[in-house]
């Protein structure tokens, strides 16, 4: 009877040894996942992204894996329930994932993304020309937005429709419509499907550079003041998952990177530290227009 009390006592010892050791061998295993807003095409994110990928594989000694997002909202979604502790997110993409995860906090933003700028830009057919004035002459056109989460393809674009107009967009415009992305907004207004829209510059730089653009056909007809926008936000859980300053030493990752290759694809100059407050006026301005409550 001794031996085999014994016996059950070292089962459930050796047992409890094996639970206790089971999250520590998980962590070990934990795979660090990151997603991003898709703001262009889905091969050129995936080309970009799986590039950060090995990068930041190589930096942090953890496996790093990106998973892309079919939608602005998908992202959001994807931080929220934890599929993804980090992601590149937009302005108010970044402020509404945060203010879903307590402690998630915004540890870097590209060179350019404390004064960012949206281009409105219209099909030639309208005879508008680029002005430093906002261009009053578009009221009644079809206009596109990018995707309804974007920050500089529908906030603050609509923020100024609305300081203009004193009206929401659809009592503005004979049409408004939301292309998914600012490439395809490029494209929209390009063919004639759209007189005009709002874009992202970087996003319009990219495709004038890459040949994508016909100046004969599509021009920018009002530059927007600056306003924050792009930034990297990280879960506040993730020093429990993966090691103490895990999240310090993801930030120190982003803000060394500088690799031509890869800073040119996103395309920044490099990355510099960035916080919650940074992005307080994108908040502000999201409640202002009632995205935001």
């Amino acid at each position: 009877m001794q031996i085999r009390v014994m016996g059950i006592w070292l089962a459930a010892a050796i047992l409890a040894t094996a639970i206790f050791h089971v999250p520590q061998t998980q962590a070990a295993e934990d795979t660090f996942v990151f997603t991003a807003i898709p703001d262009q095409d889905e091969a050129r994110l995936r080309s970009r992204f799986e590039k950060v990928a090995a990068y930041l594989s190589d930096e942090l000694g953890v496996k790093v894996e990106y998973v892309p997002v079919k939608s602005y909202a998908a992202a959001v979604t994807a931080f929220r329930n934890d599929q993804v502790q980090l992601a590149w997110f937009g302005g108010l993409s970044g402020v509404q994932a945060r203010r879903l995860v307590d402690g998630s906090q915004a540890i870097a933003q590209g060179v350019e993304d404390p004064d960012f700028v949206t281009y409105f830009i219209a099909h030639e057919s309208t005879g508008l020309a680029e002005s430093s004035e906002f261009p009053k002459e578009i009221a009644g056109k079809t206009f596109t937005f990018g995707s309804k989460g974007s920050t500089s393809g529908r906030l603050m674009p609509e923020f100024h429709i609305r300081e203009q107009f004193g009206k929401a967009p659809e009592d503005v415009f004979s049409r408004v419509g939301f292309s998914g992305d600012h490439s395809r907004t490029i494209a929209l207004v390009q063919s004639g499907a759209f007189e005009v829209g709002a874009v992202n510059y970087k996003v319009w730089a990219n495709e004038l550079n890459e040949g994508r653009i016909d100046p004969e056909k599509v021009r920018i007809i009002w530059r927007t003041p600056g306003y924050p926008d792009y930034q990297w936000s990280i879960r506040g859980d993730v020093d429990r998952r993966f090691g103490p300053e895990f999240i310090e030493k993801v930030k120190a990752a982003l803000l060394s990177m500088d690799d031509p290759d890869l800073l040119a694809s996103f395309p920044r100059a490099g990355f510099i530290p960035a916080s919650n407050a940074d992005y307080a006026p994108i908040e502000d301005t999201g409640k202002t227009i009632g995205i935001l409550d």
